[in-house]
């Protein structure tokens, strides 16, 4: 079993952070990065050429993190790869003991380095759940030759919360509960008011049961990078309050900090919430760090 998947079981409040690869071949770059999050959280996401843009491989990524005491959560996109591909990554992921795994759709290869590249997308999120579940519970592929052992796997998809309206069903969420995802990890979350909507909903349809909920957020390192995450970021809101408050703040990116400290306080008392996913923009490891220190959370507790 999973650290990560060990502290959700337990019922504890779950700490998770993400790393984009660097572009290089020097293990040290990509350590530097996740190094001061050793101990703080209990799992660190390694994105999969997040933009479409070339990075260190998201396997050799959490090889190196898990041979250096950070367990990794895999992510691993549709857009790259077929199904015999996928297959074989999960089974060789789970050989070198990547266990958690946050299956994606992947971004448009038309925005990245090669625009040129070809969109596989054999399977969606849900189908590579649904295959990587019965991997794990039967032991089998889909042409029903044997994996021995079957990998050990626990299971993540995305999500975007929304404020819910009154006649609004999860359908998607409930696919991918169906297909026997374990775990969800969301876009940015900066209102917890409708966020705390959006939980009864699922709550209501039985997801809370069913999958364990990481809300994304992050400490906003200024007012102009939260104008550009409303106007780029596909799902994300920052309401004007909060921009308003950055903008009157005489140090904008120590305030960005109290903003996400005060988010992760209220998320705690939320329920259906089983803990947050820490991303920062550029990349501010100690951003990070002191957003966890500042706010009292830490791995497995």
């Amino acid at each position: 079993m999973s650290n990560l998947r060990k502290v959700i079981s337990e019922g504890k409040f779950a700490v998770t952070a993400e790393i984009v690869p660097p572009l290089s071949a020097a293990p040290e770059k990509l350590l530097a990065k996740a190094v001061p999050l050793r101990g703080l959280v209990d799992a660190v996401n390694v994105t999969d050429a997040a933009g479409a843009r070339v990075t260190m491989s998201s396997t050799a990524a959490a090889s190196i993190l898990l041979n250096s005491g950070v367990e990794p959560v895999l992510q691993m996109t549709c857009r790259t790869r077929n199904r015999v591909a996928i297959e074989g990554d999960l089974i060789g992921n789970a050989a070198l003991g990547i266990n958690n795994v946050l299956v994606l759709t992947g971004d448009d290869p038309t925005t990245g380095d090669e625009p040129e590249s070809v969109m596989v997308n054999d399977l969606n999120s849900q189908g590579v759940v649904a295959i990587a579940k019965r991997m794990r519970d039967e032991g089998v592929i889909p042409s029903g030759r044997n994996i021995e052992p079957a990998p050990d796997l626990f299971l993540g998809v995305a999500d975007s919360p929304i404020d819910p309206k009154p006649d609004w069903q999860p359908k998607s969420l409930l696919d991918k509960a169906e297909a026997g995802a374990n775990f969800v990890q969301t876009q940015f979350c900066f209102d917890v008011a409708p966020l705390r909507r959006y939980m009864e909903v699922l709550a209501n349809f039985g997801l809370t049961e069913k999958l364990s909920f990481l809300i994304g957020v992050g400490p906003i390192a200024s007012v102009r990078s939260a104008r550009w995450m409303n106007e780029n970021l596909y799902g994300v809101t920052v309401p004007d309050s909060i921009v308003e408050r950055l903008e009157g703040a005489e140090d904008q990116k120590a305030e960005g900090k109290r903003i996400c400290v005060e988010i992760i306080q209220q998320l705690q008392e939320v329920p259906g919430v089983a803990g947050v996913h820490i991303m920062a923009p550029n990349q501010d490891m100690e951003a990070i760090a002191a957003v966890i220190s500042d706010s009292g959370i830490r791995a497995g507790r």
